[in-house]
């Protein structure tokens, strides 16, 4: 077990399985030392756990819980093609897509669940640059959605 899945371990959580494509996509690519992941649904075992709008039908609490398991549905998808996620250097950048009632402004919070949960897993390489934008609906009306572009150590 790698360094980083035993810190997911000690948290009390463990690296799903990827999230399978729903369209003509792939859940991350590598070009070079970086890897981009594809948006992360908070997906659990292949399903949503809620649907809605953020500050309609699901509070900003619930949405940044997702917006965690899109996180580590990230995760998952960056060891798809690294293959050891200690190999992570750093995390460059997140983008945070909330689906937003009309007058919602907390997207910023909501996203926290994300970068919070990436800083507890890799400590200082989990610090990154990120966009938190608030958007009028996601697919599958998922609430949230997650990009992670992370910076590897050499092969």
């Amino acid at each position: 077990m790698s360094a980083v899945e035993t810190k997911l371990a000690e948290l009390g959580l463990t690296l799903p399985e990827v999230v399978p494509p729903l369209a003509a996509y792939q859940p991350a690519v590598q070009s070079g030392v970086y890897v981009y992941t594809s948006g992360q649904l908070p997906m659990i075992e292949g399903k949503l756990p809620v649907t809605g709008k953020v500050g309609a039908e699901v509070t900003a609490e619930e949405a940044k819980d997702l917006a965690r398991t899109c996180a580590l549905n990230a995760l998952a998808a960056v060891k798809s093609v690294a293959g050891d996620l200690d190999r992570v250097k750093r995390v460059v950048k997140v983008v945070g897509f909330v689906a937003s009632a009309s007058d919602f402004t907390g997207q910023p919070s909501v996203i926290n669940g994300a970068s919070e949960l990436l800083g507890a897993v890799l400590g200082d390489k989990g610090v990154h640059a990120r966009s938190a934008v608030g958007v009028a609906v996601l697919p599958l009306d998922a609430p949230v959605e997650v990009e992670v572009q992370v910076e590897l150590t050499e092969a």
